[in-house]
């Protein structure tokens, strides 16, 4: 099943395009900051870290944010995707569920700790330091909330690691439960409010239509990566737990079949999310309505991202040639107006089954 090839289909997502003007100086800055982290041990990672390209990720996710603050955030993503690829999915805590809670619960700690602090583990230092920097330019409940959304990210790696471990797919329910923290849109998504210095009232950030509204946004990026990820993975045999894998192995489908499936329940989400929202925004604050446009931009920013970055498109996660200008938006050819069609009624799914529900707000 590791070696089944799932194309990029063209993607339903009625959302505009955007990408921060300052994108490429976020990326000089940030780079400079991995230059100096310590997490480059060879020009070889230095180059597969740059191929993330992880400040164009972020600059489309916050096209309106304070560049003061938008680099910090590129920083944690380009840390999070070398922490990725170090811990999680390969080296020695990707199949051990023990020793990664140990590692990451230490390296999580490191995140939280305010002031002063040695650490011996260069991926606790690395991640300490933008901790620290998050403390400086945003206020407690804007780094609270993006600390417990780390914490749930860290969790939701482990019970992948843990299905690994003893070779378990788990079912869709499952899997989309899990897929929901393991992919990192809790603390991607929670870097907003950091980023564009916005404060979002806890009224309505903790109600359940704006919890609906974040998860599914979550949800719907998620699943975008399997399909964006699918050529790296293959390579690497990292491809278990994929939502085309888990309808395959639970529901008897074709692998063209589960990628079908699996493109439909996705535009089911987005289709819930893109409702909701617009019922939502007339009656939110100014920062909840900027929080909101940009969970839309995240949707689209991600896919625009994935369909250029070497992390997805080469085997070694460097580019093949020099570093192009970053383009506004990509071409047409890659987006559809239509969204499928589902077999799975998403309302039958026990996780995610509430966003359906009248939600307060």
């Amino acid at each position: 099943m590791a070696g089944m090839a799932v194309d990029p289909p063209p993607f339903y997502c009625p959302i505009e395009s955007a990408i921060h003007p300052d994108a490429e100086e976020v990326e000089r800055r940030a780079l400079a900051w991995i230059d100096r982290s310590g997490l480059c041990r060879s020009e070889g990672e230095r180059a597969r870290h740059a191929g993330t390209r992880s400040a164009e990720f972020y600059a489309r996710f916050a096209p309106h944010a304070d560049p003061d603050r938008l680099w910090i955030a590129a920083c944690w993503v380009y840390w999070g995707f070398a922490f990725d690829d170090a811990r999680c999915d390969e080296g020695p805590f990707a199949a051990d569920p023990a020793a990664f809670a140990t590692m990451a619960f230490s390296v999580q700690r490191a995140l939280e700790a305010p002031g002063r602090l040695h650490c011996a583990d260069s991926y606790a230092a690395a991640v300490h330091e933008i901790g620290e920097l998050f403390r400086t330019a945003a206020g407690p409940v804007q780094n609270r909330r993006f600390q417990h959304a780390h914490r749930a990210w860290l969790t939701g790696v482990q019970w992948q690691i843990g299905n690994r471990a003893t070779s378990r797919m788990p079912d869709l329910d499952d899997y989309l439960s899990m897929r929901l923290l393991a992919a990192g849109g809790g603390p991607t998504y929670a870097m907003l409010e950091i980023a564009n210095n916005i404060d979002v009232p806890d009224r309505e950030m903790d109600s359940p239509a704006v919890r609906a509204l974040t998860e599914m946004a979550m949800m719907v990026a998620s699943l975008d990566n399997d399909h964006h990820s699918h050529i790296r993975e293959t390579g690497r045999r990292q491809t278990q737990q994929n939502i085309v894998n888990v309808l395959v192995a639970h529901h008897r489908y074709s692998p063209h079949q589960a990628v079908d499936e699996a493109i439909a329940l996705r535009d089911a989400v987005l289709e819930r999310f893109l409702g909701l929202r617009d019922r939502v925004l007339p009656r939110a604050s100014s920062p909840l309505r900027h929080y909101l446009t940009d969970l839309g931009h995240g949707i689209r920013g991600n896919i625009e991202w994935a369909l250029r970055a070497p992390r997805y498109h080469s085997p070694d996660g460097v580019a093949a040639t020099s570093r192009a200008r970053i383009p506004a938006q990509t071409d047409t050819s890659h987006w559809t107006g239509t969204p499928r069609t589902s077999r799975q009624d998403p309302r039958r799914l026990p996780s995610i089954a509430w966003w359906w529900n009248e939600l307060a707000f």
